[in-house]
């Protein structure tokens, strides 16, 4: 019984502090605040975790792999990939939020969980290239990248949308409209990637 109840308690913090940090980052989110929402003492917090920056790097670890629990392999279809990854960053803001904040937060040497990231972005790559027919390779990298910034982008900066499209993006027939835009977008540019490289390889 105490396992179990210490089991919750520690998913109680951490979908507490999923939520402070999404709103706050590391440095403006408040352990006293996470304790309150998990409704635990905020000894706990220091007890499973160590302290805040801990914390946050076992949010994102969570909120990482339930992303990677569903998302496909890009390899599989590109196209539909950026469908997937857009679908999932609109019902699921709070991830690219943690995500931001991590980018802004200022720290010495390697990510958290570097080698476990690396794997995971090194099988991404290698699905990508052999769809395209290519070794794993930076520019293979760097089209993944920026498929994932198409996906991404409109929901990052939905003030941005708003302006040069004239829509809102919580607004279901302008996400409806970007999402088939960015799948077009992606598909034609895959297209002109692959007509490039037989145009090379002649």
């Amino acid at each position: 019984m105490p396992k179990k109840d210490s089991l919750t308690t520690k998913d109680a913090l951490l979908a507490a502090a999923r939520e402070e940090f999404a709103e706050h980052g590391v440095a403006g989110a408040r352990v006293d605040r996470i304790a309150q929402r998990a409704g635990v003492n905020k000894e706990r917090i220091y007890g499973y975790f160590g302290n805040k920056e801990k914390l946050f790097d076992a949010v994102i670890q969570v909120a990482l792999d339930e992303f990677a629990a569903i998302t496909p392999q890009p390899g599989e279809d590109p196209v539909e990939y950026v469908g997937h990854l857009f679908d999932y960053y609109q019902d699921h803001p709070e991830l690219l939020r943690l995500l931001t904040w991590e980018g802004l937060h200022s720290r010495p040497g390697a990510l958290p969980q570097q080698q476990w990231r690396a794997e995971r972005c090194r099988k991404a790559v290698a699905s990508l290239a052999a769809r395209m027919g290519q070794e794993p390779s930076p520019e293979v990298g760097r089209t993944l990248m920026t498929l994932k910034g198409l996906a991404m982008m409109p929901m990052v900066m939905p003030q941005l949308a708003e302006l040069l499209v004239g829509g809102r993006m919580d607004d279901p027939a302008s996400v409806e409209a970007m999402r088939e835009h960015v799948m077009a977008f992606a598909r034609t540019a895959l297209r002109d990637t692959d007509s490039k490289d037989l145009h090379q390889m002649r």
